[in-house]
């Protein structure tokens, strides 16, 4: 995922996550934040590996 589609996410539900913190959830709004994080990291560390993968095969 590339880093402004990230901001803008993170803009966006900025105020939602913002408000869930105000009324002491908190903890909810970090959830969502650590999902978040983890999609994008799976999604950039298959990508790492299917390039592993094709740069291995050229060999």
């Amino acid at each position: 995922m590339k880093l402004r589609h990230m901001m803008v996410v993170l803009i966006i539900f900025a105020w939602p996550l913002y408000y869930l913190y105000e009324i002491q959830l908190g903890a909810i709004s970090f959830l969502l934040l650590a999902i978040f994080f983890l999609v994008v990291t799976i999604k950039e560390t298959k990508k790492f590996k299917e390039q592993k993968k094709n740069n291995g095969d050229e060999s």
